[in-house]
């Protein structure tokens, strides 16, 4: 019944791929007849002799959506993400939860990124999308400081991030908390996905940016010291980590000083830390085995024999480890039997794997 099940779905699938495909055509051909059409335009014919982005696929998607096609829609996210200014530097803030939809994936992720050894950015958004586009201004920013021989200036990584940007139309979603320190001092300014920005002496993003941005401006003060926008900065993730479902987990902190290295505050604090644990203490033979016969255990051992007199499916390793692969004869076909063992003996040739044994 799974096999048929599959099938149906793969059919559907393919059919749904083939109306999607003769709705496709029909857009082409009517855009093909169209003697006056959005194609036709001197801006489109000259942006698509120059080369460039292509926004074709737009006018497409919504053509399709027109005509009954679902569409795929954007991911919900969460995370609070601040950056404050103070005498003598900069201080970052971020949760630590990542979130896909209405799933907690992560509990202690990492929402700071490097930019150059003055520079960080706080990341919120779509994770894949901050990091890699931290990593693709990172090297720039790098091979820049190689070729002019001097610290990267913090409008410059900004020039470069928005951009970047901006060539997507937002379609990358990277909304960022830059903060950094040069030879002009402190800066915080914010990046949204679509290229604009703001600087600012303090800025929150994420969906937990008002709770945060209360705090700010409730306590935010000119020429504060070091200890006390470390306070403010924890506070205001502490109030998106308690009103805000998007974030959660702990609170990190990056500390940016005039002429210091960046100090690195990895779970600054942990405020979700549980009060109680269980540990699970069985002593060995506790679980009962019902079926002795044709067995295959998850006993690792050292011996060739397995201790338990079962006969069992055995991998030995180059380093004489045995593993018992969980499985019993019983619920095993002789055609899944025989698929293992071509399995084991392909791990075999590429890892030094050694087949002794079959139920």
């Amino acid at each position: 019944m799974v096999f048929f099940f599959f099938f149906f779905q793969a059919e559907d699938g393919i059919r749904d791929a083939q109306e999607s495909r003769g709705l496709g055509d029909v857009y082409k051909r009517q855009v093909s007849t169209q003697s006056t059409g959005i194609f036709k335009s001197r801006g489109m014919e000259l942006s698509r002799n120059l080369g460039g982005f292509s926004f074709d696929n737009c006018a497409r998607n919504q053509f399709l959506g027109q005509n009954g096609v679902k569409l795929p829609k954007y991911r919900k996210t969460g995370t609070t993400i601040v950056g404050v200014c103070y005498k003598d530097g900069v201080v970052l803030g971020a949760d630590t939860r990542a979130t896909g939809d209405t799933t907690v994936c992560d509990k202690n992720c990492e929402k700071i990124h490097y930019l150059a050894p003055n520079i960080y950015c706080c990341g919120a958004g779509t994770a894949a999308d901050t990091e890699k586009t931290t990593e693709i201004i990172a090297g720039q920013l790098h091979l820049h400081r190689m070729s002019t021989g001097r610290q990267s200036r913090v409008v410059t990584s900004k020039t470069m991030l928005s951009d970047m940007l901006f060539r997507y139309q937002g379609h990358v979603s990277a909304a960022l908390v830059l903060g950094g320190v040069d030879i002009n001092g402190p800066h915080i300014y914010t990046i949204y996905p679509h290229g604009s920005t703001d600087n600012l002496p303090y800025a929150t993003m994420g969906s937990g940016s008002l709770a945060a941005m209360s705090v700010f401006e409730s306590r935010y003060k000119d020429d504060m010291d070091l200890e006390e926008a470390k306070l403010l900065v924890r506070d205001a993730i502490r109030a998106g980590i308690f009103n805000d479902l998007g974030s959660g987990g702990n609170v990190d902190l990056t500390v940016i000083a005039k002429g210091q290295p960046a100090e690195i505050l990895r779970n600054y604090e942990t405020p979700n830390e549980r009060p109680y644990r269980r540990t699970y203490n069985f002593a060995p033979g506790a679980t009962r085995i019902f079926h002795a016969r044709g067995l295959v255990c998850a006993h690792f051992c050292w011996q060739q024999s397995c201790p338990r007199g079962l006969k069992c499916l055995r991998v030995k390793p180059l380093n004489w480890t045995m593993v018992m692969l969980p499985w019993t004869s019983k619920q095993l076909s002789p055609r899944t039997l025989s698929a293992l063992q071509r399995l084991v003996c392909f791990r075999r040739r590429l890892f030094g794997f050694q087949i002794f044994g079959v139920p």
